[in-house]
């Protein structure tokens, strides 16, 4: 991808003060559930969400209806009772995982039952618009290429107080759908997207991506997509801090503003749940929008002219979802990062819509609690302030664990399962932390190993912060007490020591 020079910009281009006034009009009765709900104690209830306008209530009463609408944590409409997403079991059985009651979450319990004594990746992420724009993992057996579905538990979360799963996406797992022919906005026609995602799940790989992308999942020009991409890439220089970013993939470059120079408005976005939105009128402007998923309003990132040699757009109207549009003959997709929700709108959205969708997010009660399944973040060595580790993102069995610098990366990203597993993305896929040859003694190696369900791959995480083997009874220990990057973690028996104290997420 390149930074392409092209025909000077269009003159900007501004709706009629009657458009707007409409627009606000049919805006402000949605807005009005949203409050409704929003003024109710504590989290609100299923039923209650089932009563309240979903981010696709609010778009339609905009007039920027979605035309595609994905989800693996709650319906997207006040009406919506169909499959969100579809699992696959180990055994091969596939299952449609749907929603507890209409306009509602996730019935994570559905996901668990069937998943139960196996593990399941999620094959489909359904369109829930009515277009049939569902996203199949882009790999053998689904959308084709060389990626692969993610796993299915890697993290669950609360919605609203219910248990939900989202889609974890790890390098090397994709999704994709030929929408061209199936309502996605096409050349210049004007597009809107959001989505809910992780400020601490990210990588600087190419690229995690939603949004409006190539056919032929070719690098086919400036404008051939329309995606909003969040993750620490910075490919022109002069990002704030460390990211996460919320940029525009618009191919041949990401984009924080309206050229490769510095965007004085741009920022990062860390937070456990980010709302991420880009809206691009196809001919001359684009704009780009973040915010707390849990609270709070938008932030305006960027509100201005397409980058020179992007106007017009050319947009093909393929659906992206976890990887860049040149992805994926070669497997070369190394972005990770995570999906809650989002969707692709037809039209410009009104500011006044982009608020009623961002208030909405934040009323679904977006919660790390984990109802009794899996949660996920970095695991903390409280004694030394420093993150578990695998050393150079080893794919080697048997490398042991050391504790260094904490980055965010997916070598420091470990998921506690429902069943005591400690699993970490090792390039190659889940590799569990393994006490060493099944070992019971001081000193025993704490390593990654492929899972294999064996007690040594068993952890228990206790109230007073420490990790024991559940073979062992040892704690998971920084050796001799260091806090230097590239110290060893190894099993001792317990001792109170701040070397044996540990914290995830």
């Amino acid at each position: 991808m390149r930074d392409s020079q092209g025909p000077q910009r269009r003159p900007r281009t501004t709706p009629s003060p009657h458009h707007r006034l409409g627009t606000l009009i049919r805006v402000a009765a949605t807005i009005l559930l949203v409050v409704a709900g929003l003024t109710g104690a504590g989290p609100l209830t299923t039923s209650a969400r089932a009563a309240t306008a979903g981010p696709c209530d609010i778009y339609a009463a905009g007039g920027t209806p979605c035309v595609a609408a994905h989800s693996t944590t709650r319906a997207l409409y006040s009406t919506y009772s169909g499959a969100l997403y579809q699992v696959r079991s180990s055994d091969g059985r596939t299952r449609n995982i749907g929603v507890v009651s209409a306009g509602g979450v996730a019935d994570a319990s559905a996901q668990d039952a069937f998943c139960a004594g196996t593990s399941c990746v999620v094959t489909v992420v359904f369109d829930q618009s009515g277009h049939g724009n569902d996203l199949a993992y882009q790999g053998p057996g689904g959308a084709g290429g060389s990626d692969t579905p993610a796993t299915a538990t890697s993290e669950a979360l609360t919605v609203g107080g219910a248990k939900a799963y989202s889609l974890y996406i790890n390098p090397g797992n994709s999704y994709w759908h030929d929408g061209s022919s199936s309502g996605m906005p096409r050349g210049s026609a004007p597009q809107g997207a959001y989505m809910v995602t992780s400020g601490t799940h990210v990588n600087g790989g190419c690229c995690f991506d939603y949004g409006n992308s190539e056919t032929d999942r070719k690098a086919d020009g400036a404008g051939a997509m329309n995606a909003i991409y969040f993750g620490t890439s910075c490919w022109f220089g002069g990002c704030s801090g460390t990211g996460p970013w919320v940029q525009a993939d618009l191919e041949y470059g990401l984009y924080s503003g309206g050229s490769s120079s510095w965007n004085q408005n741009q920022r990062a976005f860390s937070s456990r749940y980010v709302t991420a939105m880009l809206k691009n009128n196809g001919t001359s402007r684009f704009a780009l929008k973040g915010g707390d998923a849990q609270s709070g309003g938008l932030t305006t990132l960027w509100n201005g002219a397409l980058p020179p040699g992007y106007s017009p757009m050319k947009q093909q109207g393929a659906v992206i979802l976890g990887s860049g549009g040149d992805c994926c003959a070669g497997n070369t997709n190394q972005s990770l990062g995570t999906f809650y929700e989002g969707a692709v709108v037809s039209g410009y959205p009104s500011d006044a819509t982009d608020d009623a969708v961002q208030a909405n997010i934040a009323a679904a009660g977006y919660s790390p609690g984990s109802g009794g399944g899996s949660s996920t973040g970095p695991l903390h060595a409280v004694g030394a302030a420093k993150c578990l580790d695998v050393p150079g993102s080893s794919t080697t069995s048997g490398t042991q664990a050391q504790i260094h610098s904490c980055s965010g990366a997916a070598n420091q990203t470990w998921t506690a399962t429902s069943s005591g597993r400690l699993t970490v993305y090792s390039g190659s896929g889940q590799m569990c932390l393994d006490a060493d040859n099944k070992g019971t003694s001081n000193g025993t190696k704490a390593i990654i190993w492929p899972c294999n369900g064996q007690p040594n791959q068993q952890w228990t995480r206790n109230a007073d912060g420490t990790v024991t083997g559940a073979q062992s009874g040892l704690c998971l220990d920084v050796s001799g007490a260091s806090t230097a990057n590239g110290s060893l973690v190894q099993l001792w028996a317990c001792n109170g020591q701040s070397n044996q104290q540990w914290k995830l997420g």
